[in-house]
């Protein structure tokens, strides 16, 4: 699988399920594991994305840690994509339009939590690894982006 093919394969399980599973290392080296809701953006190589406020604690992992993890499955469970890749935290306004645009409609568990609504920030994966797997099929494929 090449890179192009995989990075079209995440926006396909993502437009099914809709959220995915972040995974952080805290101050203590614990993993911490939560839903999100990421999406991808059309002419960006190898990047997810995601919203947050930079009062929550997944904040200070990165900042800690910018390693993370995401696990991105459909609803049928049969198909798994697992990314691998370092996170950045960006206030950028522009990039703040664009992923509201596309899911803004989907964060409402955010914007329950996040009672100031224009103050959030960007959270930019950086993949570097993609684990594609069909576990009935027992296929597992690699694609690295480095």
């Amino acid at each position: 699988m090449e890179q192009a093919e995989i990075m079209s394969k995440i926006e396909q399980l993502l437009d099914d399920s809709k959220c995915a599973v972040l995974a952080t290392i805290s101050e203590d080296n614990k993993p911490h594991l939560r839903w999100m809701t990421p999406t991808v953006l059309q002419g960006e190589r190898h990047t997810l994305y995601a919203v947050t406020s930079s009062g929550f604690r997944k904040v200070k992992h990165m900042i800690h840690n910018e390693n993370v993890s995401w696990m991105i499955q459909n609803k049928a469970l049969n198909e798994v994509v697992t990314l691998y890749g370092k996170m950045n935290i960006i206030d950028n306004p522009s990039l703040k339009t664009k992923i509201i645009e596309k899911i803004g409609n989907r964060l409402h568990v955010f914007w329950s939590l996040n009672q100031n609504s224009i103050e959030f920030i960007v959270l930019e994966t950086v993949i570097e690894e993609a684990v594609y797997f069909r576990p009935l099929r027992s296929l597992k494929e690699t694609v690295k982006f480095k």
